[in-house]
């Protein structure tokens, strides 16, 4: 069997067994968030990083709702992880924007975090600020036991159905779960080109 029909077969099989129930929990937190006048900011190193910039776009336009990723502003972030070192690029930017009772932050991450194995302790430092500040804390992540998964008020977890493949399969549903977010009935406000 090649490769491509083998991946296609995993990706169904993760659709199949997806929460649907977990996401429609973030879909009511987003609403609520929306309501209240609250802000999203949207948390991920890697490639989900990139999904959490493009994610931006889709809940601001789509949605209406105030969201932010730090990871756009590439001069603070890298000032940060020059001068103050990487764990705190995230919380260091989100008490600069007074993150508060009101908001959300939005964690996209394959691990979640994990400060004893040392892997995305950037992204605990927002969580543990965002907890502090009464914040929520919503994710999509590939591991139940990262950090995000296990503090998180509303979280997708992602089903491992081929442990050799949690990264592609986890950032490839990051897009799929926001985009369902952004066009369900409760959260969007504007209809897409297309």
């Amino acid at each position: 069997m090649s490769h491509i029909i083998t991946f296609l077969r995993e990706v169904g099989c993760v659709a199949e067994r997806l929460d649907a129930g977990a996401i429609e929990k973030i879909a009511a937190e987003l609403e609520s968030l929306r309501a209240r006048n609250g802000r999203l900011f949207l948390i991920g190193v890697g490639g989900s990083a990139g999904n959490c910039s493009h994610a931006v776009n889709d809940f601001r336009k789509l949605c209406g709702i105030e969201a932010y990723a730090p990871i756009d502003n590439v001069s603070e972030l890298t000032a940060r992880a020059n001068d103050e070192g990487w764990e705190t690029i995230f919380s260091g930017w989100l008490e600069v924007s007074r993150l508060n009772s009101a908001d959300a932050i939005f964690v996209m991450s394959v691990g979640g975090g994990d400060v004893v194995r040392n892997v995305s302790v950037n992204i605990v430092r927002a969580i543990d600020l965002a907890k502090v500040r009464g914040a929520r804390v919503l994710g999509i992540v590939g591991k139940p036991d990262g950090y995000t998964a296990q503090m998180g008020d509303a979280v997708v977890v992602v089903p491992t159905v081929n442990p050799d493949r949690v990264t592609p399969l986890s950032e490839a549903f990051q897009a799929v779960i926001w985009h369902g977010l952004v066009s369900h009935p409760i959260l969007q406000l504007r209809r897409t080109k297309w």
